[in-house]
């Protein structure tokens, strides 16, 4: 099938429909403008090379839509999950990066931590594989969404220390940023592309505020040629500290694990509706969860190996096929190549690293505490029993041991030194994971059951 079906009303491409090269540029073209704002904006927070940072997510969504056997319709970009342990190793290892505002780039730093996503890639990989053996049921066991849902709580809120001292550059300009973006976000939800833009819309807003007080640089885009190939880094493969942040950096897949399997989840009912009112098979690509965590294995391998930012399956692109019926691979796979393109575009990562710290202080105020309430949302979705004495624990530990290490402890880190993993400390969100699961552990092989204590009974909503 190479076109869209109608059938009455229905009007939709399901993943295997190939439309018009004219349609299919197009659609591919708004999904790359779907994923560019919050894709570059984790370069700039991290201190990646943008050109890099789009031409792996290009190759690394082609890659895991090949992986999946071009079933399951994903777009990857950067990950925000990944952003504190990833400034932290950064810090660590290469502590002249974030001294100097203007320093857009830190090879050195990125070379390290690309050990570190390639291992997260390895980590997936092996989660859908068991995923695949066993089923996720047994996985929730050791992962319930109490850790998850903290663990994505502490992953966002560990990060508004440093929120706050990048919109501390100047306030007005980053409080002008985060009130017009909050605005688009809530006041241009339906409006078609534009609703899925509002983080960009913000960005514009700030950075034309930013251009009459002086805040803006042109000169490096005047500078930079027009094209030019990306600043393309290798691992450092031969650095011992590098294979130490492999566990510290890869753990954040418990956070990432949860939201795209959700992501499928909410695609599969999107795609099969679409199917019956073609007149179609359901496609039940919700029963695939495996084989979608190795997809994003590949995206991590790949991004990884090239030097871009830890990816995820963007939620973003997933709303905009949902609002525009549009779930082909094939545009996928345009839109693929179109970042890739972008890539190589030297003035475009130019123009984008003129982008005040102020205005990125304003997003990330924003996009850090989404991040956090989308843990508490997991939490809510999953109905989690918070009158639960252990599930209380739980959580309690993980939030104070993640968010308070990382405000309060140097450079984040626990004074709990691993040989070979973890030198110098452990990271505070990494210890809080690590304790949030054995505590789990304990109740799920000791049961307070078995002592004679009853569960107490959740609130019924």
């Amino acid at each position: 099938m190479t076109t869209s079906e109608i059938k009455g009303k229905a009007f939709g491409y399901l993943p295997q429909d190939r439309p018009p090269i004219g349609a299919m540029l197009s659609l591919g073209f708004q999904q790359v403008l779907t994923m560019f704002p919050a894709t570059v904006l984790v370069a700039i927070l991290t201190k990646f090379d943008v050109g890099v940072t789009l031409l792996a997510t290009g190759i690394g969504t082609i890659i895991a839509l090949l992986v999946n056997g071009r079933r399951i319709p994903m777009y990857y970009g950067s990950s925000f999950s990944y952003i504190t342990v990833v400034i932290t190793a950064m810090m660590l290892y290469d502590p002249t990066c974030f001294s100097d505002p203007n320093t857009v780039y830190c090879p050195d730093g990125v070379r390290m931590v690309q050990v570190g996503i390639m291992g997260t890639g390895l980590f997936n990989i092996l989660i859908g594989l068991l995923i695949m053996r066993i089923g996720k049921a047994a996985l929730d066991k050791v992962l319930p969404p109490i850790i998850t849902g903290n663990v994505a709580i502490v992953i966002g809120l560990a990060l508004a220390g440093a929120a706050l001292g990048m919109a501390s550059s100047n306030w007005l300009v980053a409080f002008i940023t985060l009130f017009v973006t909050i605005v688009f976000s809530v006041y241009l939800q339906g409006k078609g592309l534009l609703g899925m833009l509002p983080i960009l819309l913000g960005a514009i807003v700030g950075y034309l505020v930013a251009i009459p007080l002086g805040l803006v640089d042109f000169g490096r885009v005047g500078e930079a040629a027009w094209f030019g190939v990306p600043s393309i880094t290798l691992p450092a493969f031969g650095d011992a500290r590098a294979w130490g942040l492999v566990p510290a950096i890869a753990l954040i897949a418990i956070a990432t694990v949860p939201e795209s399997t959700a992501h499928l989840y909410q695609m599969s009912l999107y795609i099969d509706q679409l199917a019956k009112e073609l007149g179609r098979a359901p496609l039940q690509i919700k029963n695939l969860i495996g084989l979608n965590l190795v997809s994003d294995g590949a995206d991590d391998m790949v991004v990884g190996f090239l030097g871009g930012c830890a990816g995820t399956n963007y939620g973003e692109n997933n709303s905009l096929m949902a609002i525009t019926r549009n779930y082909s691979v094939p545009v996928l796979m345009a839109a693929a190549g179109i970042a890739i393109v972008l890539g190589f575009v030297a003035k475009l990562a130019a123009l984008v690293n003129t982008v005040p710290v102020a205005v990125v202080g304003g997003l990330a105020i924003y996009l850090f505490g989404v991040i956090g309430k989308q843990g508490v949302a997991l939490i809510q979705s999953e109905k989690v029993n918070l009158f639960d004495p252990k599930n209380l624990a739980i959580g309690a530990t993980i939030l104070v041991l993640g968010i308070g290490g990382n405000l309060a402890l140097e450079n984040g880190l626990f004074p709990f030194k691993v040989p070979f993993f973890f030198p110098d400390g452990i990271p505070a969100i990494v210890f809080a994971a690590l304790v949030g699961i054995l505590l789990n552990l304990l109740f799920v092989l000791l049961p307070p059951s078995r002592f004679g204590v009853k569960e107490r009974e959740n609130i019924n909503l």
